[in-house]
């Protein structure tokens, strides 16, 4: 039994030094190993074998932003959900009231969005470009 906090943490500080020397180690033998061909190939951008077309630094519309957070809202009511189904048979009617509300409460939100129309992207116009 470990008498000290050296003694404790000496297996996870040997744990990180092991992977941070590994991993500094492996990086160092790339670059010295590595070859450098340099080509107008191989630097550009891979995206998924299709030649790129555009700038890559074009505008997104803020409904992608909408829905990137609407995303997020519903991932966290799902990540709530989890740990009370697990739970669920020990826990009382009380958790089962209140777990009943917060999915009323989110499926409104849900609902209100969906006939604002933010999820309707096909009605989306794009905008006159100013020339």
């Amino acid at each position: 039994m470990p008498t000290n906090y050296l003694e404790l943490y000496f297996p996870l500080l040997l744990q990180i030094a092991i992977a941070f020397v590994l991993a500094a180690g492996l990086v160092g033998a790339s670059a010295v190993l590595g070859k450098k061909l340099r080509n107008k190939v191989k630097d550009t951008p891979y995206e998924c074998g299709i030649d790129p077309t555009g700038d890559a630094r074009q505008r997104f519309s803020v409904r992608f932003y909408l829905v990137a957070m609407l995303f997020i809202l519903f991932d966290i009511e799902a990540i709530f959900l989890f740990p009370w189904v697990v739970v669920y048979r020990t826990l009382g009617f009380l958790t089962f009231f209140s777990m009943l509300v917060f999915i009323l409460l989110i499926l409104t939100g849900f609902f209100y969005i969906w006939k604002k129309g933010a999820l309707d992207w096909a009605a989306y116009e794009k905008p006159e470009s100013r020339l």
